[in-house]
């Protein structure tokens, strides 16, 4: 019997490998997958819907969610979580020492709407007194100029969101004092090579993450795993197929990481950092499912509210198809 043949956009995670080497196969599911950068799954899912299934922004899904048709559906699979306290620099003489100082700057951001802005203006804003609409936010290309948002946005009017110039970036700008600050998700080639003309906010990244994490229980969600609707309405049984193989390859990740005879990732102390990681998070550090990440969830739907990017506060159930939430018991 033929299987149904499905074309997935993904990065080349360890928990995902299993699904791109086909040692891992979705029950009735001939899956093609194709490794992209993050970016160019984002743009061509979101812009013309290329494949069946992608990795997606956990922000872009969830503004899509306001659009009539609801182009996708997705599954409590999260193949990337991180961090973000790391992913803010500033310009070193830009007078910034502490986060109430960002109040007033100029702040840039490759889109308004990326994942990972958004966690960080709502950690922000949260923890540290530093309101939304206390900036101004310049978006544009990070590295390469002439990037614009993969969506549409209707924001309200206390936002200031402006475009950098056609020929400008992100990180020049941030090297030469342009813009005060940058919230990202890649690290911007200026940090490396600035000469220590760009610095982080936080230098001390993992303690305050460690902090975060004591005091919230979050470990921020960047992507999730979303499926065209109409190709899940026709058939579906898909979302607890693909929902089982990702869980699976998962699985497969966090036994080759307990491996002691060999180290199967290129980090000479690789087990003591899964062993500080079970310590701090427990066994199961990178959860998938909905009940283990909704309190995860409901902190970032509601940045995505306050932040004018959904028009009304979503709950964490209605991100996720029900056929994925549940599963038979004997």
């Amino acid at each position: 019997m033929s299987k149904l043949r499905l074309t997935l956009g993904c990065w080349n995670y360890d928990r995902t490998r299993a699904l791109a080497d086909g040692s891992v196969r979705p029950d009735g599911i001939d899956l093609n997958y194709l490794d992209m950068p993050v970016e160019e799954t984002f743009f061509r899912m979101l812009r013309h819907r290329e494949f069946d299934v992608a990795e997606l922004s956990l922000s872009s899904y969830s503004v899509s969610l306001s659009r009539p048709e609801k182009p996708f559906v997705a599954i409590p699979v999260f193949p990337s979580r991180f961090f973000r306290h790391s992913c803010i620099y500033v310009n070193a003489k830009s007078g910034i020492r502490e986060p109430r100082d960002l109040i007033g700057k100029r702040v840039g951001t490759p889109e308004y709407q990326m994942t990972a802005p958004v966690w960080i203006r709502g950690i922000l804003s949260e923890h540290y007194g530093v309101p939304v609409d206390s900036v101004t936010y310049l978006t544009g290309g990070e590295e390469e100029p002439g990037r614009s948002e993969k969506i549409r946005l209707n924001l309200p009017p206390n936002l200031r969101v402006e475009p950098i110039g056609p020929t400008q970036t992100l990180a020049r700008m941030l090297l030469e004092g342009e813009i005060d600050a940058l919230y990202t998700a890649r690290m911007p080639s200026t940090y490396r090579t600035g000469g220590g003309r760009v610095k982080r906010l936080f230098e001390d990244y993992p303690d305050v993450e460690r902090r975060y994490f004591r005091e919230t229980g979050i470990f921020p969600i960047m992507h999730t795993v979303a499926i065209r609707r109409e190709v899940y309405e026709q058939n579906r049984w898909v979302a607890q197929s693909l929902t089982k193989a990702f869980v699976e390859s998962q699985r497969r990740c966090y036994e080759d990481l307990q491996e002691t005879a060999a180290l199967k990732a290129m980090l000479p102390w690789l087990t003591a950092h899964l062993e500080e990681a079970r310590r701090e998070m427990g066994d199961d550090y990178w959860p998938y499912g909905l009940e283990r990440n909704r309190k995860t969830l409901e902190t970032f739907l509601r940045y995505h509210h306050e932040q004018g990017l959904s028009p009304r506060l979503l709950t964490p159930d209605e991100l996720f198809a029900p056929e994925a939430l549940e599963s038979f018991k004997i």
